[in-house]
């Protein structure tokens, strides 16, 4: 047996087979040529198979026995499915059309009823049923794109309820075929092939998902949010789209990010562990996979599954990663049940596979008894086997075990793997195992809210014994802490007293409640919100309290206070400071005990005010109407300024505020509260001048490198202090926040934080001034580390694009957060390569911390890593690059950006980048200006074009012709050729032309441009009639006759690059001058002058037409042909009247053949 491949580490998942429903086929008589499985739907209850001859087989799940077979007489069944909340109803659609509810009824041991009928869809083929999660509803689509449902009645709401018919509504009827339906929380999904759209079933709203339409089969589905910190939150919308991609939407229908999976699907697949296989690996096979999903089903762990007929794969869309994909072939349908999978093949048969972790998938193998199938997993997934943690399932003696099992005849060479892999395995915690064993086999046990194991010991056994000692030895040990606590307060009484006899106290000691099992002090167990704020008020208050009795006695000592040599005011204010400090300790411990009393006031009123704001908006009348909702966020945001204002930074928060001048003394006592003791020692040991000077310093090299001086926080307080930045003088920036929040509250306090900002209820300026209101940006530095870092992120670009401070703001917080990032170390390091490879190796990635690393690297290596940022699209849009970057540099990125794609996927790529459509326009006017030729180049003084000046090679000109081909309204192309003109990118403008329908306008500047290649197809424009070559021919004159006094300026600058190998523009930049070998006639072969478009016409028309159409245009008398000319036109009568002798000879034969073929006859 050949080595097994190691797979790597990153697969955790993989999709296993344990069981097999051939034999259940077969006793449904399935499995045959003439009757085979159509559809199928799966509950917790039921697998319901639908059949090719109208039978609907109900199989229980519990012994896989066959209960109920259902059948229907118009036609065969399409689609089937059991209703979430009822497993007593089962929906089916046939293929004539009719859609039936069936009530089962084997609670009452009744027979199975048609409660609901509908011919809505006669006459066409049902795609998708979905079932309402409330209520007995059931929605349908068809091929033609109808959408509509039926109520079911049921014997359960009362005796007359089965008698009432309840109508049939259309509710829509989209453009193309449905696709997938989904309904969730009163909205109703549909995907359609080419779009997908959300209904509101309860106001009866539509609206489409997304602005990009797509063409062909592609799924979407609800994803609830309903495990880790997501839960509780509004569910999400995913919707496939071409290339491997799906969009990720908000519950109302807003788009909010795109997954691309194309390159995380270049990985070899997993294989299926199958009874019916080997498992096998292939490294070697990898390449990006273009796939359209078809269906999109959510499965429990928050994962996403979806198909082709090929493989399954299996993704999670909240980090953007890949969990899985594995081959299998010939796959139609995909029905699922929390972790389970019944897939429907196409050739009728079924397969049922269970998504597991590794671990688990070989604990069902040892239990079935499987055992070369469990070696090789073991080996193949080594990974996943050796660390501690699998030793709760897939203990040592059981891998014993499985050696045991295997043959050392057949499975020699499996049975060496297996022994490399158990000797590389990490045993389970031993205290931890023996604890649980003992547990276990001595006492009965139950598992508490909060985690704790509650024993319930049986009398004079074995554990009774073990938790007296231990109840002994952990009062021995809580006897030890209480005298080292009062020991630890004697002390501190003593060495207070020597300063302030009053202010000496100690901790208090709380005796453990004899309820608390062993007397252990349970710090985890969830307390009372008023203890809590009790505690945080007792911790608070001794904090205060020992960190002033240690600055009193530094302040005493006459030795670790030098004087400086030159007193000055900071010292009188130091040395009034002092006295107000030490001779009044009670009046300080007074107004501390205050201080704290009202801070745990006004955090209860904050608690109070949030929960108010936050039912309020919840309420449908003030969410949706602008004014009360105004006025609600208004009367919460006070309360947040009282309690979490910039007030609070003295002596609470760990940046200080930065003040004007020089520190004073408050300042330096407040950053000795916050310092650690080491640091606290440092403080008074120079003089009041010292800490000013230093922070100029500090400042200094802070401007010189920036990203050196960050680490600590009193580096990045000078360097704030002294960065020339108006935002930073007028409001101190605050990532974190100033006292300690409950999760909860922080959460709901983020919620109307950020409402607040994005709503922007902060009206004029001037009006702001006057009431005293904050304005945006003050508002997001004071209270930035309560608001949700992407949705700021977004606001800052959509909202706030006309005031960049925002931005500044926002990204000066994203800096001091991602200060401690280890990636930071690396790009200071200078090397580009590496930190893109470290930041690639940070995904999933959260785009404002990226963002934040970006900024860094683009400061550090300038256009340089602008063009690498390519590589993180879409977390990274081209509106944060253009924030973020100059003009020059953020072309150079969208160029990148654009080229990345195949060539035919292009052009609709750089439409999707359009958010908003307006930046198409600033977009044409940036790659107009920068890398292009100079306007006296390519016009004239009165605006004309100049000479061959479309030859001047643009920087950007493949940018330019992508920009110009996309689809847009009449006024954007008319402002789009206008902005063409004035900077004289003719191509482009011949082209808008051509679009706009300006013929005129193209062939006038065609004619100025002299190239008769403009008049060629793709890159040109030919005339379409007799009277367009004729205007091109007295366009062709009158240019002719005015090239030679065509007016330029003397001083026109020599074109720095030739237009052609043959042809250069000389220095006055109208007649050509002849290089690089180039002949003359090549060059009047290319001129736009009469007798060459007479030539072009006669090869089109014929020589007689075109010289006709010359004389109708008058111009036939001033102009002879040349003998070249003269040649062509005869050559081409010529080639005329042989065409005409052969089509006539053609027809005499024809003529001669059916005459002697009636002759015969």
């Amino acid at each position: 047996m050949p080595m097994l491949p190691v797979v790597p580490e990153v697969q955790s998942h993989v999709l296993a087979e344990f069981d097999c429903l051939d034999p259940l086929l077969s006793a449904l008589r399935l499995d045959s040529g003439r009757l085979k499985c159509t559809c199928l739907a799966v509950s917790r209850k039921w697998l319901a198979l639908g059949t090719s001859a109208g039978g609907l087989h109900l199989i229980q799940r519990e012994g896989w026995k066959q209960r109920l077979i259902l059948t229907h007489k118009e036609g065969s069944i399409t689609q089937v499915s059991c209703c979430p909340h009822d497993e007593d109803f089962i929906a089916v659609a046939t293929s004539q059309g009719l859609v039936v509810v069936w009530e089962l009824q084997l609670e009452r041991r009744g027979r199975p009823e048609r409660v609901s009928v509908s011919w809505e869809h006669r006459g066409q083929t049902v795609t998708s049923l979905c079932w309402d999660t409330a209520a007995l509803r059931v929605f349908a689509g068809d091929k033609g794109g109808k959408v509509s449902f039926l109520r079911a009645g049921s014997s359960k709401l009362g005796k007359g309820s089965v008698f009432v018919i309840f109508p049939v509504q259309t509710i829509t009827t989209v453009d193309s075929r449905v696709v997938q339906m989904g309904y969730l929380d009163g909205r109703l999904l549909v995907s359609s092939l080419s779009r997908c759209y959300l209904c509101d079933t309860e106001k009866e709203k539509f609206w489409r998902v997304g602005n990009k339409e797509r063409d062909g089969e592609y799924g979407a589905c609800f994803f609830p949010l309903s495990r880790g910190v997501t839960a509780g939150q509004p569910p999400l919308l995913y919707c496939a789209r071409p290339g491997s991609r799906v969009w990720e939407a908000s519950f109302s229908g807003e788009v909010l990010s795109t997954h691309q999976f194309k390159q995380l699907l270049a990985v070899p697949p997993v294989s299926l562990i199958s009874y019916r296989s080997e498992p096998h690996y292939n490294p070697a096979q990898k390449s990006s996979q273009s796939i359209a999903f078809p269906r999109l089903l959510y499965m429990e762990d928050q994962n996403l599954l979806t198909w082709t007929n090929s493989a399954i794969y299996v993704f999670t869309p909240q980090s953007g990663q890949v969990l899985l994909w594995t081959e299998v072939k010939d796959v139609v349908e995909i029905a699922v049940y929390r972790n389970e999978l019944f897939c429907l093949h196409g050739d009728g048969h079924l397969s049922h596979l269970s998504l597991l972790s590794v671990e688990r998938c070989v604990d069902r193998l040892l239990r079935r008894e499987a055992w070369p199938l469990a070696a090789t997993v073991c080996v193949m997934f080594q990974h996943a086997i050796a660390p501690s943690r699998a030793r709760k399932s897939i203990p040592i003696d059981r891998l014993d075990h499985l050696r045991s099992q295997l043959s050392v005849t057949t499975h020699l060479d499996l049975i060496g793997q297996l022994e490399e892999v158990v000797a590389k395995l990490e045993p389970l915690d031993s205290a931890s195992s023996s604890r649980r064993s003992s547990i276990s086999s001595h006492e009965s046990f139950n598992v508490l809210d909060c985690g704790i194991y509650r024993v319930i010991s049986r009398r004079g056994s074995q554990s009774d014994e073990e938790t007296s000692s231990l109840v002994s030895q952990s009062m021995l040990e809580e006897e030890r802490l209480k005298e080292f606590s009062f020991v630890q307060e004697e002390e501190e009484e003593e060495q207070g007293s020597e300063h302030d006899p009053q202010s000496g106290g100690g901790l208090e000691v709380t005796e453990p409640s004899g309820n608390h099992q062993f007397h252990l002090p349970l710090s985890f167990r969830p307390k009372h919100s008023r203890i809590a704020l009790q505690a945080v008020r007792d911790s608070v208050s001794s904090f205060v309290k020992k960190t002033t009795e240690k600055i009193n006695t530094l302040q005493m000592n006459s030795d670790l206070w030098p004087r400086p040599p030159d007193p000055k005011e900071g010292v009188h204010g130091h040395a009034e400071a002092v006295a107000t400090t030490v001779p009044f300790p009670e009046d300080v411990d007074h107004e501390e005990c205050l201080d704290q009393a009202n801070a745990e006031t006004d955090l209860q009123d904050l608690i109070t005010a949030t929960e108010k704001g936050l039912s309020q908006i919840q309420d449908p009348l003030v969410l949706l109407d602008p004014a009360c909702l105004k006025e609600t966020l208004q009367e919460w945001i006070p309360v947040l300024e009282r309690v979490l204002g910039p007030e609070l930074d003295l002596g609470l928060r760990k940046q200080s505020p930065a003040g004007e001048g020089h520190p004073g003394v408050e300042e330096t006592e407040d950053a000795a509260n916050n310092c650690p003791e080491d640091v606290q020692s440092e403080i008074p040991s120079s003089s009041p001048e010292e800490p000013t000077k230093d922070g100029q310093v500090e400042g200094r090299r802070g401007e010189d490198s920036p990203q050196q001086n960050r680490g600590q926080e009193d580096q990045r307080e000078a360097q704030d202090h002294h960065r020339p930045d108006k935002a930073s003088t007028e409001e101190n920036l605050r990532v974190w926040s100033p006292k300690p929040l409950p999760p909860d509250l922080q959460a709901h306090l983020t919620q109307l934080a950020t409402l607040y900002l994005e709503l922007g209820y902060f009206g004029d300026p001037v009006v702001q001034k006057e009431r005293g209101v904050v304005g945006v940006n003050v508002f997001l530095r004071r209270f930035f580390f309560l608001l949700d870092q992407d949705r700021v992120r977004r606001m800052c670009l959509l909202s706030y694009g006309d005031q960049p401070e925002v931005h500044t703001s926002f990204m000066e917080a994203m800096l001091e957060l991602t200060q401690s990032s280890k990636v930071v170390e690396v790009i200071q390091k200078g090397d580009l390569l590496k930190s893109l490879r470290c930041l690639r190796e940070l995904q999933p990635w959260s785009a404002p911390m990226l963002l934040a690393h970006l900024h860094r690297l683009y400061e550090k290596h300038g256009e340089l890593a602008v063009r690498s940022f390519s590589q993180f699209y879409p977390t990274i849009l081209p509106s944060d690059i253009t924030a973020m970057a100059n003009n020059s540099h953020f072309l150079a990125y969208l160029d990148n950006l654009v080229q990345s794609r195949a060539e035919e996927q292009r052009l609709s790529f750089l439409g999707s980048l359009l958010q908003p459509e307006t930046v198409r326009q600033d977009w044409l006017e940036l790659a107009l200006t920068h890398d292009a030729p100079q306007q006296s180049d390519t016009l004239t003084t009165d605006g004309q074009p100049r000479w061959h000046s479309h030859f001047f090679s643009w920087g950007y000109g493949r940018l330019l012709s992508l920009l110009i081909r996309l689809p847009a309204d009449l006024a954007s192309k008319q402002k789009m050729a206008e902005t063409c003109r004035s900077h004289g990118y003719w191509t482009g403008y011949v082209h808008l032309c051509c679009e706009l329908q300006r013929r005129t306008e193209a062939f006038s500047t065609i004619c100025r441009l002299d190239d008769m290649s403009l008049l060629e197809e793709p890159s040109g424009m030919v005339p379409q009639t007799m009277d367009e070559w004729k205007m091109l021919l007295q366009l062709s004159q009158q240019c002719s006759n005015s090239r030679p006094s065509d007016p330029t300026p003397s001083s026109a600058p020599t074109p720095s690059l030739a237009p052609t190998p043959s042809l250069a523009l000389a220095s006055n930049g109208t007649s050509p001058s002849l290089t690089n070998g180039g002949s003359a006639a090549d060059h009047i072969q290319t001129e736009v002058t009469p007798e060459n478009l007479v030539l072009r016409l006669a090869r089109a028309v014929g020589p007689d037409r075109a010289l006709g159409a010359l004389q109708e245009v008058g111009m036939q008398s001033d102009m002879e042909l040349g003998p070249h000319s003269t040649l062509v036109c005869e050559l081409l009568r010529m080639a005329e009247k042989r065409q005409r002798w052969v089509m006539d000879d053609a027809r005499d034969y024809d003529t001669r053949n059916q005459g002697l073929l009636y002759q015969g006859l």
